[in-house]
């Protein structure tokens, strides 16, 4: 019976890197000179050995296979590897048979014939007495020329094809590159300093890039090359919390994005046949949108105005009111939220994540940020890149919320990008699809029909308007494109309305078919009665001779006005806007001083939550107010309004 006798831990390793190969039809192993000899006794002694440790496979000898052992190689027997000069000193304390050990790890193995000799090392049980650098001396010359045919034979030839060019020119972070014919538009390209770029302009004779990131590092004559990727971001529920850039790399802090799949941030929006009308409520939690201007799941509302007018608020109170869907476990009611910063200070989008942490909304919330610092392609892009992370949900059957705060300074981005380009300027200087910069964005938020899932991506544009001109060009292009606006005025901001809706001015075009029942039952006269108060409010200056009617008019307008104030951050549940509202509408108000409505609605919600649970609860489920809900709610109204003291 063969013998074999070797160091623990080489037979450990050596038992560990067999184990990885037993599918292999017969594997054979020869080892470099001086390493392993066998005497006519068939005594096998392996001792040391050096770096021509080679295995292979006698019947499939391709590379890929080869490489597999290699690595295995390095993983197992680098480690416990013997080296030459020390074959001598080493204990051989251990001994297995070849027919059982060996066969049991891999059956089909192929050990050197009996009687073989490599490297001219004979050696019995005891301690070897010749150096490994002697044996190997002694090796013969078709053995040598063996190992050398085995080693040439195992080479690996790898062949690295990369479309390269070089840089022209190099400023404002646009990069001019010759060569890389065969690129394709907004395919990503990399530069000699690890700066990333996307080509934009394909030329005759050069590519135009612009650089996401500082352009310094850049030299003229450096080398870019092809990624042959078009631009893409992670996707998936493992970004709910994080804060990440443009290219969906993380800021916060918290460690890698673990997402498994990526999307391009191009994507197409859905045709016409997936697509279903807008029919589920997307609730704000802010009174005076939710009467008076209501968003369906599926819908493009734009949030319109002034600078410091209250339009990131709107935005944020939504993000917040969702926690109470979130918090349950009726997956279709949940409704994830993106929020996309772009150009705004960092500052601004710190106090974001704080507010939204405090509240508890950053766990169902992505924030995706390309802040004023960012380079113009960043800002450009930012909205793509939250757009496919939100396309993630709503093609998985989920809710999605998507907020771009704000769009006039991404068409800023594009324009300023468009004119380092040498691309000819229009109205106002931005380029001519400027259009389509926008309705190629707003187009992807959808509700998909059920045989596609029955998801949902509902957008809320923000736009900023100079002195309030909504006339101007980026304005009316995405007042054209979405389905209605909320249009905040800065004269009502000043004036204490807040928020400062002008609720002549915004519009829901299709989101009245998904508001809930019991809110359109109580505020459907409120818009029209709102919009006749103004009307009047402006001739009631002139003169005070009044009708009743007009009075009355007046009356019910300000107590209305002053009922759908509302704080910031303190979102309410659609129960309880019913229940205010009515008491409003159904002129229950019409003797109360305005100036106490504020707190009548403070103390008539907490009265009504602490005694009347039942009532809010029926009115939540059943979505609608029946004649008994009428009935017990104007008795608690009017039974409450008798014991409230001024």
């Amino acid at each position: 019976m063969n013998t074999v006798f070797v160091t623990e831990a080489f037979r450990e390793a050596f038992v560990a890197l067999l184990s990885e190969y037993e599918g292999a039809e017969s594997v054979g192993f020869s080892w470099g000179w001086g390493c392993v000899s066998a005497s006519a006794d068939g005594t096998v002694v392996l001792a040391g050995w050096d770096d021509l440790v080679r295995l292979y496979d006698a019947v499939e000898r391709d590379s890929n296979r080869s490489r597999k052992v290699a690595e295995g190689y390095r993983r197992h027997v680098e480690p416990v590897r013997v080296l030459p000069n020390d074959c001598c000193s080493v204990d051989l304390i251990y001994r297995f048979d070849y027919t059982s050990d060996i066969s049991a790890v891999c059956p089909t193995l192929v050990l050197p014939n009996e009687g073989t000799q490599y490297g001219g090392v004979v050696a019995s049980t005891s301690a070897l007495s010749t150096s490994a650098r002697q044996c190997a001396a002694a090796a013969s010359g078709a053995e040598v020329s063996k190992i050398l045919e085995d080693r040439i034979l195992g080479q690996e030839v790898g062949i690295n094809l990369e479309e390269t060019g070089k840089v022209l020119s190099i400023g404002d972070g646009i990069a001019r590159v010759y060569g890389l014919k065969n690129i394709q538009a907004e395919e990503m390209v990399e530069f000699d300093s690890g700066m990333k770029g996307m080509a934009l302009n394909l030329d005759v004779d050069n590519v135009g890039v612009v650089v996401f990131g500082n352009d310094r590092v850049i030299r003229e004559g450096d080398v870019v090359k092809r990624t042959g990727a078009i631009v893409d971001v992670p996707v998936g529920e493992g970004l709910l919390g994080r804060v990440v850039d443009a290219l969906g790399n993380p800021i916060d802090g918290k460690g890698p994005v673990k997402c498994k799949e990526r999307s391009r941030v191009g994507i197409k929006a859905p045709g016409i046949i997936p697509r279903i009308g807008v029919r589920e409520p997307m609730l704000t939690g802010v009174k005076a949108v939710d009467s008076l201007v209501p968003i369906g799941r599926g819908q493009r509302e734009l949030i319109i105005g002034d600078r410091q007018t209250g339009k990131t608020a709107i935005a944020i109170d939504t993000i917040i009111n969702q926690k109470r869907f979130n918090d349950g476990n009726d997956e279709k009611k949940k409704l994830y939220c993106i929020y996309v910063a772009i150009g705004q200070k960092r500052s601004t989008v710190a106090q974001i994540v704080k507010r939204l942490t405090d509240t508890g909304a950053i766990n169902y919330t992505i924030i995706v940020s390309a802040t004023a610092s960012d380079a113009a392609p960043l800002q450009y892009l930012a909205p793509y890149s939250g757009c496919a992370m939100g396309e993630y949900f709503r093609d998985h059957g989920k809710h999605a919320l998507i907020i771009y705060d704000d769009l006039s300074k991404q068409a800023v981005a594009y324009r300023q990008m468009s004119l380092l380009l040498r691309r000819p300027p229009g109205r106002e200087a931005y380029p001519g699809d400027v259009f389509y910069l926008h309705s190629r964005l707003l187009e992807r938020a959808a509700k998909m029909n059920d045989s596609h899932g029955g998801g949902s991506l509902t957008a809320l544009p923000v736009i900023e308007t100079q002195a309030g001109d909504v006339s101007a060009y980026i304005p009316t292009n995405v007042i054209s494109i979405t389905d209605g606006q909320i249009f905040l005025e800065t004269e009502l901001f000043y004036k204490g309305v807040r928020p400062a809706i002008n609720v002549g001015l915004s519009v829901s075009r299709v989101g009245s078919a998904a508001q809930t029942k019991a809110m359109k039952q109580v505020a459907g006269s409120m818009k029209l009665e709102l919009a006749q108060y103004r009307e009047v409010a402006a001739f009631a200056q002139f003169g005070s001779d009044l009708d009743a009617a007009t009075q009355q008019l007046l009356n019910r307008g300000v107590r209305l006005t002053e009922l759908l104030k509302q704080g910031q951050y303190v979102p309410m549940a659609i129960e309880d806007q019913v229940a205010v509202i009515y008491a409003g509408v159904r002129g229950h108000l019409d003797k109360l001083d305005p100036a106490l409505i504020t707190k009548f609605e403070k103390e008539f919600l907490a009265h009504i939550r602490q005694t009347q649970q039942d009532l809010l609860k029926t009115i939540r489920e059943e979505g609608s107010i029946s004649p008994a809900t009428e009935n017990r709610l104007k008795e608690v109204v009017t039974t409450f309004l008798a014991g409230f003291k001024s």
